[in-house]
C-alpha cells in the first residue's frame, strides 16, 4: 500500500542544498532523497527542499549530469532551517572559493539558519567562508590532511562519518551525506521515521565504525611505487601468509631497513600497521559475506586468535566482530555461504 498523500504541517522546514558546477551529484541527490522520503513516508511535508547555486539555473555536476532550475543563492526563500554545502571536484571548489560575494552570502545564510554544514569536500567552502575556525569538522578521508593544512585552527576529525559541533554539521565522503541527513531527520522527527526512510533506501540508520572501515588500504596503495604496490597487493590478497618483516623483505628483494623506509615514505605508516589494516579489511568482507565461525575467520585473516581479532575491531572500528556482522551481513547483496 503506498504512503498516504502528503499534507503540509503548519510550517515546513526549508532545507537548502548549495551546489555548483563541478559538484558531486550524489552529494546533492543523497540528502535530497532522504529528506524527500521523510515527507513521503510520513505523509506530511516536513521539508521544503531547495537546490541553490551561485547564480541559479542549470549546473553541471562533475559526472556530466545537469541539474536544472536551481535557485540563485540571493533568492533563497526565508526562513532557512538547514543549509548544506555539497562537495565537488577541485576546479568547482576553487571556482566558488574565489567568489567573494558567494562566500559572503553563504556566511550570512549560515548565520540565519538553525543549522548549517557541509557534505564531503564542501567543508573547504565552509573554511573559505571562515565558518570552521576553532570547530570540530570532518570531510572525505582522502582530503582530511589537506583540510587541516589549509585551515589549521579547525579540529579535523579524520575517522568520522559525520561530526556535530553545535549548529555546525559536517559529513565524510559522498554517501556519508545520507548518514548525516538521516541523523538530522531522526533529530527532527524521531527514530521511527528515520528508520523507515533508511529501510526504504536499503541503508543502515547508523553504521558502526568510522571512515577507516572504507579507506584502510586504499590510500597506501594509490601512493606507492610500482615495485612496492605489487607487494602491497600481495599482502592484501594473502593476509594469512607469513607477513613478518624478514619474509616481506625477502619477497621484495630488499633489506628489512630499506623495506621499512620505503613503506613509510610511500604510505606514511609501518609495514605492521598496513598488514593489520589489510587483515581487518578481509575480516570485514568475510563477516559481511559468509557465516563462518569467528575462530575460522580469525585464522583465515591472519589474526591467529579470536582475542586478537576482537581487540583489533574494538580499537580500530569501535565495535566487535559480532556486532559488525549483525549490522552489515548481507548488506552488499552477496550470497552467504
Amino acid at each position: 500500500m503506498p504512503p498516504a498523500r502528503s499534507r503540509s504541517p503548519r510550517r515546513a522546514r526549508t532545507v537548502v542544498l548549495f551546489a555548483y558546477d563541478g559538484c558531486q551529484s550524489l552529494d546533492v541527490s543523497g540528502p535530497l532523497e532522504v529528506f524527500n522520503l521523510a515527507n513521503i513516508r510520513s505523509g506530511v511535508v516536513h521539508y521544503r527542499i531547495v537546490i541553490a547555486s551561485p547564480l541559479g539555473g542549470e549546473i553541471r555536476c562533475n559526472s556530466g549530469l545537469c541539474i536544472a532550475g536551481t535557485v540563485a543563492l540571493a533568492d533563497v526563500p526565508r526562513p532557512v532551517d538547514t543549509l548544506l554545502i555539497v562537495g565537488g571536484n577541485e576546479a568547482g571548489l576553487r571556482g566558488v572559493a574565489k567568489e567573494a560575494a558567494t562566500l559572503d552570502q553563504l556566511r550570512k545564510l549560515s548565520q540565519r539558519a538553525r543549522r548549517y554544514g557541509s557534505v564531503c569536500t564542501g567543508a573547504f567552502l565552509l573554511g573559505a567562508a571562515g565558518l570552521i575556525d576553532g570547530r570540530r569538522v570532518t570531510t572525505h578521508w582522502d582530503s582530511c590532511t589537506t583540510l587541516a593544512a589549509m585551515f589549521p585552527t579547525a579540529d579535523v576529525i579524520p575517522d568520522a562519518i559525520y561530526v556535530e559541533d553545535g549548529a555546525l554539521y559536517t559529513s565524510a565522503g559522498i554517501t556519508a551525506a545520507m548518514d548525516l541527513a538521516l541523523a538530522l531527520v531522526e533529530s527532527d522527527l524521531g527514530a521511527r521515521l528515520a528508520l523507515s526512510v533508511a529501510r526504504h533506501l536499503v541503508i543502515f540508520l547508523r553504521r558502526s565504525g568510522g571512515q577507516s572501515q572504507f579507506s584502510a588500504t586504499l590510500a597506501a596503495q594509490a601512493h606507492a611505487s610500482h615495485r612496492l604496490r605489487e607487494l602491497l597487493n600481495w599482502i592484501v590478497e594473502n593476509p594469512a601468509a607469513d607477513l613478518t618483516l624478514p619474509a616481506l623483505a625477502t619477497r621484495a628483494n630488499m633489506s628489512e631497513r630499506s623495506l621499512t623506509r620505503h613503506f613509510r615514505k610511500a604510505t606514511g605508516e609501518s609495514p605492521a600497521v598496513f598488514i593489520e589494516s589489510a587483515r581487518l579489511d578481509r575480516a570485514r568482507s568475510l563477516l559481511e559475506e559468509t557465516d563462518w565461525q569467528i575462530a575460522r575467520l580469525a585464522r583465515e585473516c591472519g589474526f591467529g586468535s579470536v582475542d586478537a581479532l576482537q581487540r583489533t575491531f574494538v580499537r580500530r572500528l569501535d565495535t566487535t566482530p559480532r556486532e559488525y556482522r549483525r549490522r552489515f551481513a548481507g548488506a552488499s547483496g552477496a550470497t552467504r555461504t
